[in-house]
């Protein structure tokens, strides 16, 4: 790809994989708006860049929750922690790989991305009725964990639906915030190990490393900013934006 598009589209994924805006409807609105066709391994190196951002953002509860799992104590809260996510992987994957066809062809679909920004919006909006400072307990992690596999859906944001199911299931903001992106992590590797599987070959020439790294800096940014909206109470705020986003790309499709 051209630097130019490049650069745009390692924005967009940037800002919108960790904002609750979805970044794959962002992506196939940019790519049916400008008529690019952004090759598989691009788009592996982009999804790798933003991986990285989260990675940096939360490295230290990354490095105790491997120390945590290898104690094996059912009483150690890093441990606990961990099987959570695990719990809370489970209908992702299980979605993945029953449904993965279905989901691949909304790609395609305007209509379908249209409702899933409409649907994100419905969810952002039932973030504002945050109730309790609870801690995420197993069945906390399944119903993030379902909103996750729903998010599979472009359109539908991961943060977006993972963080608000967990601010409107009772968790404290900062432990949805939390719990919420670590469990990106695992669905990312996954999701980009098949990608890596399926595609020919990824080639790293220089627009695509520079674009790699746009993506992974203006993801961390992006954390930054979705972390002040969480603390804040305004995460719902971002409703708005996709209900307009939603709305725009159905009369579109129409």
């Amino acid at each position: 790809m051209d630097l130019a598009s490049a650069l745009l589209l390692a924005l967009v994924q940037g800002l919108t994989e960790w904002l609750p805006v979805s970044s794959s409807g962002h992506l196939v609105v940019f790519q049916q708006l400008l008529g690019l066709d952004a090759p598989v391994a691009f788009d592996i190196l982009l999804h790798l860049g933003t991986l990285a951002s989260v990675i940096a953002y939360f490295w230290r509860d990354i490095i105790a929750l491997i120390k945590g799992f290898f104690t094996f104590d059912r009483g150690n809260p890093d441990f606990r922690a961990v099987l959570l996510l695990v719990i809370g992987s489970i209908p992702a994957a299980l979605a993945a790989l029953f449904l993965l066809d279905l989901f691949e062809s909304f790609f395609s679909n305007l209509l379908a991305v249209g409702a899933g920004f409409i649907t994100t919006a419905a969810i952002l909006a039932l973030s504002r009725f945050h109730r309790g400072n609870g801690e995420i307990g197993w069945p906390t992690a399944l119903t993030i964990g379902l909103f996750q596999a729903l998010a599979l859906i472009p359109g539908i944001s991961r943060s977006g639906s993972t963080i608000s199911s967990g601010l409107f299931s009772g968790a404290e903001k900062q432990k949805a915030f939390r719990f919420a992106f670590l469990l990106s992590i695992p669905a990312i590797i996954g999701a980009t190990a098949v990608e890596v599987i399926k595609a020919p070959a990824i080639a790293l020439d220089p627009n695509s490393v520079i674009a790699m790294a746009v993506a992974a800096v203006v993801g961390y940014l992006a954390i930054r900013a979705v972390k002040r909206f969480v603390m804040s109470d305004r995460f719902y705020l971002f409703a708005i934006y996709c209900l307009a986003i939603g709305l725009a790309v159905t009369a579109w499709a129409l």
